[in-house]
Formats: C-alpha cells, sequence, structure tokens
C-alpha cells in the first residue's frame, strides 16, 4: 500500500528470484493511481530496494474510465525522477495508441495487455510485435478450465508474433497456479504475486510475493 511496503516485497521477491518487479502504485487513501507524486515516491523506494527491471499498470480504470484524464495523468510523467521500464496498457482500452504514444516518448517500455481473443486478433492484424517490450496475456475473472482453453486460443492467435517479442501468460483466482504451469510447459514468461492470488501453490494462504515467486521458480526449475 505504501511506497515502503512495495520496496520490502520487490526486495524479497527479487531474492526469491523474481527478474522484473510489476506494480500498482497508491495514493495516500490507498486507491490505485496513475498521480506523478505517487508513482515517483513508488519507483524510487522499489528501485533503491531491488536492481531488476520495474514496470507499473496504467490501467484505465485508475482514472475512472477517462482516457483523456489518463494521457493528462501520463504526460505529467516527464517530471518523473526515472520513468518506469515498461508499463502496462491493455489494448481493449480507449486511446490505446496515443497512450503508448505518449509512453514511448517518456522512454517507458511497452507491454500490451491482451485479454481476449479479440484482442490477439487485433493485436496481430495492426501491429508489429518488435515494437513492444513483451505481450502481456491475461486470462482473468474465469473458471480454470476456460483459463487455459482461453490462453490456448489466444496464443494460436498470437503465433505470428511468436519469437518477435517475448509473451508473458498468467491468470488469476483458482486459475493462477495452472496457468502458470502452463506458461513454464510453453516456455514463455510468466507472473506470480498477491495481485493474482492470495493462496500458495498448495492453496493455502500465502506469506508474502516472495514466497509466490520462490514457489514459481521450483516449478520452473521442475519444468
Amino acid at each position: 500500500m505504501t511506497p515502503e511496503d512495495l520496496a520490502a516485497q520487490a526486495r524479497a521477491a527479487q531474492a526469491a528470484g523474481a527478474d522484473s518487479i510489476h506494480m500498482h502504485p497508491r495514493d495516500a487513501d490507498g486507491r490505485e493511481t496513475l498521480h506523478r507524486d505517487s508513482v515517483d515516491a513508488a519507483l524510487r523506494a522499489v528501485r533503491e530496494a531491488c536492481t531488476v527491471p520495474v514496470g507499473v499498470s496504467t490501467g484505465i480504470w485508475m482514472t475512472g474510465g477517462d482516457p483523456r484524464r489518463r494521457l493528462d495523468e501520463l504526460a505529467r510523467w516527464s517530471d518523473l525522477t526515472e520513468p518506469p521500464d515498461f508499463a502496462s496498457v491493455n489494448i481493449s482500452e480507449p486511446a490505446f495508441e496515443e497512450t503508448t504514444r505518449l509512453l514511448r516518448g517518456l522512454g517507458v517500455g511497452i507491454e500490451v495487455g491482451i485479454w481476449s481473443e479479440d484482442d490477439a486478433g487485433a493485436f496481430a492484424a495492426r501491429y508489429r510485435g518488435d515494437h513492444y517490450a513483451r505481450i502481456l496475456v491475461e486470462v482473468i475473472d474465469r473458471p480454470v478450465d476456460r483459463s487455459i482453453a482461453d490462453a490456448r486460443r489466444i496464443l494460436d492467435v498470437l503465433g505470428g508474433k511468436d519469437g518477435a517479442v517475448p509473451i508473458q501468460l498468467h491468470s488469476d483466482g483458482d486459475a493462477a497456479w495452472p496457468v502458470l504451469r502452463l506458461a513454464l510447459r510453453d516456455g514463455l514468461e510468466t507472473r506470480i504475486g498477491l495481485e493474482d492470488t492470495l493462496l500458495d501453490a498448495d492453496f493455502l494462504p500465502a506469506k508474502d510475493n516472495a514466497q509466490l515467486v520462490a514457489q514459481a521458480v521450483r516449478h520452473r526449475e521442475a519444468a
């Protein structure tokens, strides 16, 4: 919830084997935010705590669904001490091209969020994969079997982009661990953390992000 909390979790996650950090900075009231001051404080704290690349979300829900307000908030990132290494932008959200163009101008890498087959089709048809830091396939808010099936369909659609840019696959809730194992079997990037699940690989309450990362590393070694 605070920059100090994020820094402590990031340090422990890197020690457990994470090779990048994804986070959602929050304001003084605990709300996810794109506000320059909150983002700057979180980035500075996390970068002092770890040495891996650090990225943030730009989910449009943080500006109440208002794309103009999101662009205005992101434009103020020109005053950050140092911009994030990457930021996730969902292709299905309004003003995707304007948002990614602005971020690139600030030196921020883009991970393009793909939530569905339609998203994957739009990306495959219109965009060059090598213009992005990674493709972020997110099969979230759905049952396990559907998450697995949807992930395979999305990956099939993205097949033409394979190799041009890293693909990261993840899910949430009950599907978080099954989809993580699918990603590892397919040689894809993946992620795990308290944003996605509060349960460890044995479906017991997770202590922290580092515990989840350490278990994911063991799954990777087994795969």
